[in-house]
């Protein structure tokens, strides 16, 4: 096995990764899975545009639930997720999906599109 080289940056060890192959540096063979308990995930702040009805049921949910309603409203983004995400896996137990409405030309009382 090669020596992996001491590199001072995190800049120039992604370089290097990006360049070499581990498997001439790192024996896969011995390598154990590694669990981290303490890490969080990595968050991301988006804007989000919702009508203002919504926004105050949502924090009438959250209040009565005694938790903030961005921690409410990323539980009931997860749990969609996933329950979106087990569907696509097992199609036998998927949710019906809401269709849009097809485009339908207007028609008159007499049944004449107009």
């Amino acid at each position: 096995m090669k020596k992996i080289p001491c590199l001072a940056t995190e800049d120039q060890e992604r370089e290097f990764w990006a360049t070499h192959d581990s498997t001439e540096y790192v024996d896969w063979s011995k390598a154990r899975p590694a669990v981290f308990p303490s890490l969080r995930p990595s968050l991301r702040t988006i804007s989000l545009r919702l009508p203002e009805s919504m926004l105050e049921d949502l924090r009438v949910l959250a209040n009565q639930r005694d938790v903030p309603y961005q921690s409410l409203l990323k539980t009931f983004l997860s749990d969609r997720i996933r329950q979106e995400t087990s569907a696509r896996k097992s199609p036998a137990r998927a949710t019906p999906r809401l269709r849009r409405p097809s485009p339908r030309v207007r028609t008159q009382r007499t049944g004449v599109p107009g």
